[in-house]
């Protein structure tokens, strides 16, 4: 059965799969994951804000599991769910860091880590042996407290297993055994599967580019996720261009994105 182990919970953060057995050459981490390469750096700065900002919101309520969607391909979501674990795990808390981009996944590539197994696979369950959801997750060892769900084989119904009620299963299950879940989505503006896991997850953050996402693209994105209950934090700009600065600036507003109205 594919589920924790009441001792897993005391033993996670030893026996999450060692990314590091794969070999150094795939050790290669992402310029984008600034968080880590460039901690002084203003954008670093800029994550740890955001961090406190969305500590702040879970005040009144618990915040363990934290969507990220955008509108819009390459409006920098993947990069911003990244570095904000990264800013979470530096804060001393346990992160689990989950690629539910069941189409176009890239988290392993950020982190030079293999996409042999993952979220798919724990899903589907094809391997011969049933494995605990533990041996999915894989250890970032250079970034303590950081574990990470890869999302494992492309499947032909990403939609099907998001929705499905196992999925809904193994998030309640991984939560319980980590400071913080954080998820990273598909574009919502036409895609449905930011919704649909959204609307399980404790709040959403809203990824928009500066000068590049349309507007249109991003009012719709964001009735999608409130059509279906999802809890929108706020919104994350990317991609201000600060010509006194090498690095892109990130920006958080606790408001929607854009009135209807407008």
């Amino acid at each position: 059965m594919l589920e924790f182990k009441e001792k897993d919970k005391r033993i996670v953060k030893d026996l999450a799969h060692d990314s590091t057995k794969e070999g150094s050459r795939y050790r290669d981490f992402s310029a984008n994951l600034i968080a880590y390469k460039d901690p002084k750096s203003p954008a670093a700065e800029a994550f740890r804000i955001l961090r406190t900002n969305v500590s702040f919101s879970g005040i009144d309520r618990s915040l363990k599991t934290i969507v990220f969607t955008s509108p819009e391909p390459n409006d920098g979501k993947t990069s911003t769910a990244c570095n904000f674990a990264i800013a979470m795990a530096q804060a001393e808390k346990s992160v689990l860091l989950v690629d539910c981009d069941l189409r176009k996944p890239r988290i392993h590539r950020y982190f030079g880590i293999h996409n042999d197994i993952g979220l798919t696979n724990a899903l589907s369950r094809i391997d011969a042996d049933e494995r605990p959801l533990l041996n999915y997750t894989k250890k970032i060892p250079e970034i303590k407290n950081l574990s990470i769900i890869t999302a494992g084989f492309i499947p032909p119904n990403p939609t099907e297993l998001l929705s499905s009620r196992k999925f809904q299963e193994l998030i309640n299950q991984i939560k319980d055994f980590f400071d913080m879940v954080i998820i990273d989505t598909p574009p919502s503006a036409q895609l449905s599967d930011a919704s649909l896991v959204g609307k399980i997850s404790d709040g959403v953050l809203l990824v928009v580019a500066s000068g590049e996402t349309d507007i249109q693209a991003a009012m719709n994105a964001k009735k999608a996720l409130v059509n279906v209950g999802a809890k929108i934090l706020g919104v994350v700009l990317t991609k201000i261009d600060q010509k006194s600065g090498s690095y892109y600036r990130y920006y958080y507003s606790n408001k929607y994105y854009y009135e209807e109205e407008k």
